[in-house]
């Protein structure tokens, strides 16, 4: 299970449910029934892309559809939108008593470890009251050594609709510095690759070797015929344009698009939130 963290008042812990901060009247028990409740603030990158933004909207709509009567909002860490602090004083302004905040990231590097986390204490320095529950990343977390089924097919969804008829796939990152989360991108990639039964492996736009024209040339002198491209985004914006690029100049014909309109990450951001409620989560 990967645990959620509670940022209240005093920092914040790590717990396998869902703590309460000293300010809230009584004490409810954690569970799933107050989680699906709770209003939920999905937290993504931001960018100047204005396609970006949207994809982030379509999920939250998305999200709201799978909780009705639920408040959910989006926040951007950078670029257009509002940021997390702001949407979370809104909240309590409106008269909620706790809300969750789901980091719309996919690996547990610098902005899912310190970006996140920091801005809810920022706004707890500039007077937020109320607890604030915040999940794990929708991606793999460093050392689970398991990738989540819905992750998976999600991807696989994003392939099918690009076409069909390729034997090898490069799933398309953004890139990191942070070796243990592009462990966690070459776990996906493997994960991937075993439920195609075909080879795959990470490629990436920034940060880090190898681009995604590189892996494509790879596959290929190991046999690959037809390559496709696996998007490991949630939104289109510079960083995606720039792996596809690189695959396409290698060849790469068939191209997933990014995956926040699937509908499995929608189902996903709801498993985070349960997971970060129950003791012991299903999903």
């Amino acid at each position: 299970m990967r645990p959620a963290r509670m940022i209240g008042p005093f920092g914040s812990g790590t717990a396998g449910s869902v703590l309460v901060g000293p300010e809230a009247s009584g004490s409810p028990p954690a569970g799933s029934a107050r989680a699906a409740t709770d209003p939920i603030v999905l937290v993504a990158h931001g960018s100047r892309d204005p396609r970006a933004a949207a994809a982030t909207r379509s999920l939250v709509r998305s999200v709201a559809a799978a909780r009705p009567g639920v408040d959910v909002r989006a926040a951007y860490l950078d670029h257009a939108g509002a940021r997390p602090g702001a949407v979370l004083a809104d909240l309590q302004a409106a008269g909620y008593d706790r809300a969750t905040v789901v980091p719309l990231l996919l690996t547990e590097a610098f902005h899912g470890r310190v970006d996140v986390p920091q801005v809810v204490r920022a706004a707890r320095l500039d007077g937020l009251r109320m607890p604030v529950t915040l999940t794990g990343v929708l991606g793999p977390a460093v050392g689970a050594g398991t990738v989540d089924p819905l992750l998976v097919a999600g991807l696989r969804r994003r392939l099918a609709e690009a076409g069909s008829g390729w034997d090898a796939v490069v799933l398309a990152a953004a890139g990191t510095r942070s070796e243990p989360a592009r462990r966690t991108v070459a776990a996906a990639a493997a994960a991937l690759g075993a439920a195609l039964a075909v080879p795959c492996a990470a490629g990436y736009a920034s940060a880090s070797p190898p681009s995604t024209g590189t892996v494509v040339r790879t596959l290929r002198s190991a046999g690959a015929r037809r390559v496709a491209l696996a998007a490991y985004f949630l939104a289109p914006g510079l960083l995606f344009d720039t792996a596809v690029g690189s695959a396409r100049g290698a060849g790469v014909r068939h191209v997933a698009a990014p995956l926040a309109g699937a509908a499995e990450v929608a189902r996903l951001v709801l498993c985070r939130i349960d997971q970060a409620a129950l003791p012991v989560p299903a999903c």
